[in-house]
């Protein structure tokens, strides 16, 4: 994550408008593109550990799935930045059309894709040969590390006393990461079956609705800890909170009510199908409302 770039004081009368719609337009895709590569690199995360412990037999199309739906999401924030419009987002504070070198936090991210590519290559049959399940462990470790290193940058680009206020950030950024990409997991499990869940995927739904929790105790932490940081943060954490409410339901109830109905026979996919987009919604307008209050703080 990257903190959000302030909008410069002195803007030209004649292109004020086009300025401001780039900025208004890059700040409002920059949140999205972190939270669907924060799910694809969850995804691929929960992916590599299940092949390592040779919980995913699933075969070569089954396992490639997930692994071009994690693809997909981290590499959406990679094309943004590439595109030649004005206002482009930076990737992990890296601009490709401008800079020569990723900084360390966009390599690590490329680093990745590395033993993404090997599973995608070694997957076969049962996925029990053992550089199959090396490559499955080191995707998980790489997802992991570019995850915990992205959310220690982007806090401490922050002010002293902001970071203080945002101790939690890492840790929430890590536990939304397993929660959205074992959404995806889930829903890629289903699609490549029939419309009931196997048993096995009981325990799964269970750690799900626990990593829910313990999200939903991280963000609201995390803005009581902004809200008292004095009296103008407090008043504007409180007007935000009908805004919250509606992201809160996205989030974590539409998705946990899916979750619930796991064990109704015909309806799995439908639900795991409306999770996803409805967790990653939620998440946007979450991640936009809190940017905002951050940037109040910091200034």
């Amino acid at each position: 994550m990257q903190p959000v770039r302030e909008l410069p004081n002195t803007v030209k009368p004649a292109h004020g408008r086009d300025i401001r719609t780039a900025y208004w337009r890059a700040e409002s895709v920059a949140p999205l593109w972190r939270i669907l590569a924060a799910s694809g690199y969850g995804l691929w995360a929960w992916l590599g550990l299940a092949l390592m412990l040779e919980l995913y037999p699933a075969g070569r199309n089954g396992t490639l799935l997930p692994l071009c739906a994690g693809t997909v999401l981290v590499g959406i924030g990679l094309l943004a930045a590439c595109l030649p419009w004005r206002g482009a987002p930076d990737w992990y504070g890296w601009y490709p059309r401008r800079d020569s070198r990723p900084n360390r936090a966009a390599l690590l991210a490329l680093v990745t894709f590395l033993p993404m590519l090997a599973v995608a290559g070694l997957v076969r049959g049962d996925n029990i040969f053992w550089a199959t399940r090396l490559a499955g462990a080191m995707l998980a470790l790489c997802s992991v590390a570019s995850l915990a290193y992205a959310g220690h940058r982007f806090r401490h680009q922050l002010s002293p006393t902001v970071q203080r206020a945002s101790a939690a950030l890492p840790l929430s950024r890590m536990v939304f990461a397993g929660y959205a990409g074992g959404l995806w997991l889930w829903l890629c499990t289903l699609v490549q079956g029939d419309l009931v869940a196997p048993p096995g995927l009981y325990p799964w739904i269970l750690l799900l609705l626990t990593l829910a929790l313990l999200l939903g105790l991280l963000e609201g932490q995390g803005w009581r800890s902004l809200a008292r940081l004095g009296p103008r943060e407090g008043a504007a954490e409180q007007a935000l909170q009908p805004a919250r409410f509606a992201a809160a339901l996205f989030i974590y109830v539409f998705p946990c009510i899916a979750l619930l109905l796991a064990r109704q026979n015909g309806v799995d996919l439908i639900a795991a199908a409306l999770a996803v987009p409805s967790c990653l919604l939620g998440k946007w307008l979450e991640r936009c409302l809190y940017e905002s209050l951050l940037r109040g703080a910091a200034a």
